[in-house]
């Protein structure tokens, strides 16, 4: 699908300018668990390198809503009171699933359904996601540990430890494996970062020619 935003032609799929959509290097992976992307609307204006739209895209069993107060959005309270619901956040009481510690067997239940809502957005614009949806402020918080360093070459993080959405859904998606709660495929997970990884290089391709297209005065010699 495609739509016009004044005059440039952009993907309806991926949000992107149709002459760089990356809808065609998305692999789709199929999970029982329920992905519930929120991005906030400055996320959704971030055209050139967001990867909310690419994350959800990604994940056949995902929604995607844009907004800040949840609160009354039904969808959302239809699937808080469907699924064994978590967020992925790294507060200080946040479930680490990195490890299977008493706390996570005491809390992962896996033998319901289960969503993970995953916020696409700045710390501080997060944080603030959570506070006014008052949904989501009863839902438990999972985190994870790594030592990988974000791939996002075009965009400075704010700290080190710091990743994207799609790297840090992919992170989740592994763990998921390793736990046995996901059966998937090593070959799909391989792939998941394509649009990502080729996202990048379109962007640091841009970035490069504008800079061998640049207009160079030469000092006018007076004589």
């Amino acid at each position: 699908m495609k739509t016009y935003y004044g005059d440039r032609e952009k993907c309806y799929s991926c949000y992107r300018p149709k002459s760089s959509c990356m809808c065609g290097y998305v692999n789709p992976i199929e999970t029982k668990t329920k992905f519930v992307i929120l991005m906030h609307p400055k996320e959704f204006k971030k055209v050139k390198n967001g990867t909310g739209h690419l994350t959800h895209l990604s994940l056949k069993n995902s929604e995607l809503f844009v907004g800040i107060d949840f609160t009354n959005n039904g969808a959302i309270n239809e699937i808080i009171s469907t699924y064994q619901s978590y967020i992925l956040y790294p507060s200080k009481d946040a479930i680490n699933i990195s490890v299977k510690s008493i706390d996570f067997e005491k809390n992962i239940d896996n033998t319901k359904d289960m969503a993970i809502f995953i916020i696409d957005s700045t710390w501080a614009c997060s944080l603030k996601m959570i506070r006014e949806s008052k949904n989501l402020q009863n839902i438990k918080h999972i985190s994870f540990e790594t030592s990988r360093v974000s791939q996002f070459k075009i965009k400075e993080q704010p700290a080190e430890y710091c990743l994207s959405t799609i790297e840090s859904t992919l992170i989740v998606l592994e763990l998921l494996k390793k736990w046995e709660i996901e059966s998937l495929h090593k070959d799909d997970l391989d792939k998941f970062l394509n649009p990502f990884y080729k996202m990048i290089d379109y962007q640091i391709e841009c970035i490069e020619n504008s800079f061998r297209n640049a207009v160079r005065y030469r000092e006018k010699n007076i004589n």
